[in-house]
């Protein structure tokens, strides 16, 4: 098996989005984007209470793209102008197609508000092409127990397939277009060789712990985070100095412009406009403040 060479490498530095101060790996100085995914925030992990409670995101839209939620620690309330209303733990994946319009709300549950804990999580934003931005929204909601898992032969290594596909195992999400998405669990010493389709931008994200790619560069925490591979081999090898989690992310790349506006992610400017006027006059739906 040939590896991927490495493409790019970037830092997980933190930003300020109004009140909360999180992890953005991507878009950053070194990588703008790896189509077809756009955006990835790592937030938290944050000391959540009754007197703490900064990542409470109140209702808003999104239209043209896919918003993302893998939940690491704590648990977290989501409800959407389609009518959906749950509570997400620790482990489980909120996957929304926003396509022509979804307003949606979410923030930590008010029960694990009550009685406190830590609040961890990875927001991704996945492109849809121009032929599907304006499909019908939908909303899923996939918990940590219902995912395919994958085992190295000494049990080190736990690959969960999330979406898409790997050796035969597949995601519990239904996708739009052809991606992969799997979370890495290590324990030190584990090693494994990950396959990614030779047509599939991809890149791996390091959540904690210290992980060994390629045997020749080393993901570190506050130092090299995030890896955009090239599309030059079969995959990468990946072994872990010491217990890692880590996110890898493909697919097959649209080759498209890309309009982006807050909260839409569209291909022309026209259009951004016209998602801002349909928000306004409730072509989106309507969901009420909690």
């Amino acid at each position: 098996m040939k590896s991927n060479t490495i493409k790019a490498i970037s830092r997980s530095d933190f930003v300020n989005m109004g009140p909360i101060q999180l992890r953005q790996p991507l878009p950053s100085r070194n990588i703008d984007m790896v189509d077809p995914y756009i955006l990835l925030h790592h937030y938290g992990p944050y000391e959540i209470s009754e007197d703490n409670n900064p990542f409470d995101l109140g209702p808003h839209p999104h239209r043209g793209f896919e918003p993302i939620t893998f939940l690491i620690q704590g648990e977290q309330l989501h409800r959407d102008s389609l009518g959906n209303e749950s509570i997400v733990k620790a482990g489980d994946v909120q996957w929304t197609t926003a396509g022509r319009g979804i307003i949606h709300a979410e923030g930590p549950a008010k029960g694990f508000v009550q009685k406190g804990g830590i609040l961890e999580g990875i927001q991704l934003w996945l492109n849809l092409p121009a032929e599907k931005k304006m499909i019908p929204a939908n909303y899923q909601h996939a918990k940590n127990e219902e995912f395919n898992i994958l085992n190295s032969e000494d049990d080190k290594v736990k690959i969960q397939i999330i979406a898409g596909e790997l050796e035969g195992a597949y995601g519990k999400i239904s996708t739009q277009t052809p991606v992969n998405t799997y979370m890495i669990d290590i324990e030190a010493g584990g090693e494994y060789f990950i396959e990614v389709p030779k047509t599939h931008q991809s890149m791996l994200y390091l959540l904690n712990g210290e992980a060994l790619i390629n045997s020749s560069e080393v993901l570190k925490l506050d130092k090299n985070q995030l890896i955009q591979f090239n599309q030059d081999g079969d995959g990468f090898s990946v072994k872990g100095h010491e217990t890692s989690k880590l996110l890898f992310l493909s697919g097959e790349p649209f080759n498209e412009k890309v309009a982006t506006y807050g909260p839409y992610v569209m291909n022309t400017q026209t259009e951004i406009m016209e998602a801002m006027r349909d928000y306004q006059m409730g072509k989106m739906g309507f969901l009420p403040a909690n």
